[in-house]
Order: C-alpha cells, then structure tokens, then sequence
C-alpha cells in the first residue's frame, strides 16, 4: 500500500457523517418507515445543502473536480460538521498535490534548544510527537511514565502503533478505549492533509493487518486534533496516576508537538510523580570541598 487513495477517502468520511444522523438531527420528518441504509439519504443530505443528487452523488464517488468553498460549507452545515471535520473535508476535496510527509520528506529534527527544555523540566513529563504520532523526543520522567521510549527501535517510537500493538502500553492505560479512539481520529486527520505519506500508508496497512480494533476505529473515519484533558494511567510501579495534559503545537514546525503532562498539587499522583522523578534524577557530582574532604578522609 504505497499511498492512500484521496478520492476514496472523501467518499467513505461523507459516507460515514452521513450515516451518523438521523432525520431528527436535521430537523427533517421521519415517518418511522423502515430504512434501507442508517442515517441520512444521499437525497435529503442533498436537500439539506442546497445541492442536487447527481451532484452530491459524484461528490461522494469521489468524482467531484473544483469543489468550490461554498459548496463544501454548505455540505459540512449539513452534516453537522465541526470546525476540525470542517478542515478535514476541505483537505480531502482539495485537487491532488504532492504533500509534505511522502517519500521526498526529510527527517523531522529536534532542534537543540527544545533538547535543553526537555531536559529541564523536571517533575513534568513530556514528549514531543512529529508526523503519524512517531514520537521524537522525550525526557527521562516521560520514560519512566509511557516506557523507555530509548530502547525501542526508532520506526517503533509510535503513538499509535504502541497503543495498539504493545501490550505493556495497552495496560498502562485505565481508559484505553477512549486512548485507541483519540490516537486513530488524530491520525485520520493527518492522513486528509498527507494522503502521499507512504510510512502512513505501511503504519495503517500493518496494524489493519495485525490489530482488529483498529481497523473498526479506522473505518469509522473519525477525525479529532490533539488538544488537552486527562488520562488516567495504571503505572506497574506506583499505581494509579491521573495526569492533566496540554498538547501545544510548535510556532515554527505545526507537525511536531509538544506534549506535557503534570498532577494536581497535592493529590496521590503528584506524590507518586515525585517518587518517579526521583528515581530517573541522574546523581549530583560533589562539590569541590566535599570532593577535598573525600579525598583526605
């Protein structure tokens, strides 16, 4: 599977919001008589856009060329879309291009200073994720919390493939439904901008391959942004870790992100945070006068 195909993709999402609702949704009437397929028809979806059929139906074929900006609005209103869905939409009906993320993408880079502010924020885990969720810096303490990110090797550092595909990742988290839903809809919406990603299109066609809930959660075609909230961990050590998290996108590199996590002050998890911190702190070298004095004891 060397790319996804972007006419396909736009179909199967418009296919899918419009079988999530129902004619109460839209305000149209529902006479209660049996339907032959769930949700909306192609036909009241059209009417509610302002459409017609033929229309929407090569749309939804993926056979629409130069969709126009008021059409695509007035097909997301339709659909009840949100503002992240909205962009979605725009980027699958958008004419072909080539994207950054295939196969002429140069390596993502950390840059230095971002090293150093990792480093540096002690008692807080985080990590920062590029493209398809991989995950290309961490500090020690988002080690000690996620896995040692360090000993794997660096095609495996991926979000999504360590939800799915690692055990020991799947039984850190309490919510790990709710974790699988959020890590598939991200990487749907990076798949509507980057369709010409080929490491995209192995990392989907192995875990299809390999991982039935993942392609339930793929088919489903839900897109969501990274954003912020709480997760809910059962770390093998310390135990139960409720964490509030920010995802903060970087002003000069929107692929890479920075994610941050940290515990109510004075709650268990901050106590058991400060336990790990403890642990991964790398020893203090002796001053020169407690050096003098080991040296003469």
């Amino acid at each position: 599977m060397d790319q996804l195909d972007q006419r396909a993709e736009l179909g199967d999402f418009l296919r899918s919001c419009r079988a999530r609702l129902r004619p109460g949704d839209v305000g149209l009437p529902d006479h209660g008589r049996r339907r032959r397929v769930p949700g909306l028809r192609r036909e009241e979806l059209a009417q509610l856009a302002g459409v017609s059929v033929a229309y929407y139906t090569r749309l939804e074929q993926g056979h629409g060329q130069n969709v126009s900006a008021e059409v695509l609005d007035a097909i997301a209103r339709a659909l009840r879309l949100g503002g992240t869905e909205s962009a979605h939409l725009n980027h699958l009906a958008s004419p072909r291009t080539r994207r950054s993320g295939g196969r002429t993408a140069r390596p993502q880079q950390v840059r230095p200073a971002l090293r150093t502010l990792l480093a540096a924020m002690e008692g807080v885990p985080a990590y920062l994720v590029g493209r398809r969720q991989d995950v290309i810096g961490w500090n020690p303490l988002a080690a000690a919390v996620f896995g040692d990110f360090g000993a794997l090797p660096a095609a495996e550092r991926n979000l999504v493939r360590l939800v799915f595909l690692d055990p020991a990742t799947a039984e850190l988290y309490a919510d790990w439904e709710c974790r699988a839903c959020e890590v598939v809809s991200n990487l749907r919406l990076y798949a509507g901008q980057h369709p010409d990603d080929e490491r995209l299109s192995a990392l989907v066609g192995e875990l299809s391959v390999k991982n039935e809930e993942f392609r339930r959660l793929w088919a489903a075609h839900t897109v969501a942004d990274k954003t912020h909230g709480v997760k809910r961990l059962r770390h093998p050590i310390v135990g139960e870790l409720e964490l509030v998290f920010e995802t903060l996108t970087l002003p000069d590199d929107p692929a890479q992100c920075l994610v941050t996590y940290h515990a109510e002050p004075g709650s268990p998890s901050a106590d058991a945070l400060r336990l790990l911190s403890s642990w991964t702190a790398p020893p203090v070298a002796p001053t020169a006068p407690q050096r003098a004095a080991e040296e003469t004891a």
